[in-house]
């Protein structure tokens, strides 16, 4: 196990960790390409008659290769072994130091093992990964903390910085922390960059794909769909609608993957990165937009790996239903953006035996009139149908229902347009305390009124049972007086 941090990385640097599955060694050396390494072995306990067995085994590898093969009267090389490669020590017999010495190349990181035999034998396994000036790959299962963003994939783990700025020249370090055995606790190896202010980096390596052309309704989501190729960073450019000539094109929305930025402008707050089957830490873009009618036009992802850039480009028409109304008539309006790919706009009724009379007000708009009231000939739904030159249609949908329109004007929505009952709901919300205090007042008086009743019967209990022998007297004897008359207020 090993920690990796890497510090002002950058200029395309990167460092790259093979992963290998086994984990089992005595020591772990980190070496810079090109530059004598010693892979140390000594034991000075087994001295004179010995013989030593270095054996190589690349990261994969199932199959160990004699490197070199020594004993106190001759040395034999193997098939793994280099040109450089000789001990350290020629006296080893005497010393007991069996250290192997070599200038490595990248394709020699791997295990490597010393075999000791005299009268039993020892083994010592050394894990070696090389460093380039612009890679490293090493073995095992590792473990890493980073001031750099680091990614994983199928070939290993990798920290890398693309776009390199003037500012960016300087020292690099990358220091690398093992975490199992290792008789080093750091391993630090820097590179010193200087950039060239006044030399631009080009991209001569350039993948169009071919256009995209679709459509969708304002306020409904749609994927902006950028190169399959994992990239090291993304940029999503935009051409307004119905340009009637080619402009430079407003860069919206900016993500570097491995430095972790973002950046966004004014026009992207309706963008953001796609989610799955798309995942923008491991380089694979695409963009959900929520567009309005004025964010049609032209978009263009480009995805830069490397010194390459992948273009993927896609003509947006952005459609939108709202209706107007007056005492007279209700006005149906389609409207559309980027007009160039639109085949036709028409609104058709839900019976279309019907013919609908349509205008057109403006350059990329269709609209039909209902005559007020609505009737039931007139009521149903009418649909904005917009064809695009390729062929693909998206439509909306408006309901005209058969309702009184004094009462229930036309809101809009994205799809379908309904009546509103907020006013009449309203209306009733007002009239309910008014009910309960007319209710209330009534109770209180037929309470008032029933205790002199009461009163009179009492007074009168010598008479005849019945005291009201004329029904109109009742009726007057109920009926309040003053100001609180009651039923004069209902009356009215």
């Amino acid at each position: 196990m090993m920690t990796t941090r890497c510090n002002h990385l950058k200029n395309s640097l990167f460092i790259m960790l093979c992963v290998h599955s086994r984990s089992g060694w005595d020591d772990f050396v980190v070496a810079r390409e090109g530059m004598t390494t010693i892979l140390s072995c000594t034991d000075e306990r087994r001295k004179g008659a010995v013989t030593i067995n270095w054996m190589m085994k690349a990261i994969g590898a199932d199959e160990w290769k004699l490197v070199l093969s020594a004993n106190e009267r001759k040395e034999i090389s193997g098939s793994a072994s280099k040109m450089s490669m000789q001990f350290t020590d020629v006296n080893f017999k005497d010393t007991g130091v069996f250290s192997l010495s070599f200038l490595p190349k990248v394709k020699d990181s791997g295990f490597y093992s010393c075999l000791i035999k005299k009268e039993d034998v020892k083994e010592r396994i050394i894990l070696l990964a090389i460093l380039t000036g612009r890679k490293i790959k090493l073995g095992s299962n590792f473990a890493f903390t980073h001031v750099l963003h680091l990614r994983t994939s199928k070939t290993g783990t990798v920290a890398k910085l693309p776009q390199v700025q003037s500012s960016d020249s300087g020292s690099y370090a990358c220091m690398i922390h093992p975490l199992g055995n290792s008789s080093t606790n750091v391993f630090t190896f820097s590179v010193n960059i200087t950039v060239d202010a006044n030399s631009v980096a080009s991209f001569p390596n350039k993948t169009y794909g071919s256009l995209i052309s679709t459509a969708t309704q304002a306020q409904a989501s749609i994927t902006i769909t950028c190169p399959e190729v994992p990239g090291d960073y993304v940029r999503l450019y935009w051409l307004s609608p119905d340009a009637r000539r080619q402009r430079n094109m407003t860069r919206l929305y900016h993500y570097d993957r491995w430095r972790g930025s973002t950046l966004v402008t004014e026009q992207s707050k309706r963008l953001q990165l796609a989610g799955p089957p798309y995942n923008a830490e491991t380089g694979s873009f695409s963009f959900l937009l929520t567009p309005e009618l004025k964010h049609g036009g032209l978009y263009e992802c480009a995805v830069f790996l490397n010194d390459h850039v992948y273009s993927q480009r896609t003509l947006l028409s952005v459609m939108k239903v709202k209706t107007s109304h007056s005492s007279s008539k209700l006005e149906l309006g389609c409207l559309y953006s980027e007009r160039s790919q639109v085949q036709s706009a028409k609104w058709k009724y839900q019976d279309e035996s019907h013919q609908l009379h349509m205008s057109s007000n403006s350059p990329g708009s269709i609209t039909t009139v209902l005559t007020r009231p609505i009737t039931s000939d007139t009521a149903g739904n009418y649909t904005c149908t917009l064809q695009l030159k390729n062929g693909k249609t998206i439509w909306a949908t408006q309901c005209s229902c058969f309702l009184p329109l004094t009462y229930f004007p036309f809101i809009e929505r994205v799809s379908v347009t309904i009546p509103s009952l907020l006013p009449s709901l309203s209306a009733l919300l007002l009239l309910v305390p008014l009910v309960t205090a007319t209710v209330c007042v009534l109770l209180w008086r037929w309470k008032h009124i029933s205790a002199r009743i009461e009163q009179s019967l009492s007074f009168r209990s010598g008479e005849a049972e019945n005291i009201y022998e004329n029904p109109e007297d009742i009726r007057q004897d109920l009926k309040p007086r003053g100001e609180d008359d009651v039923y004069k207020e209902l009356e009215q």
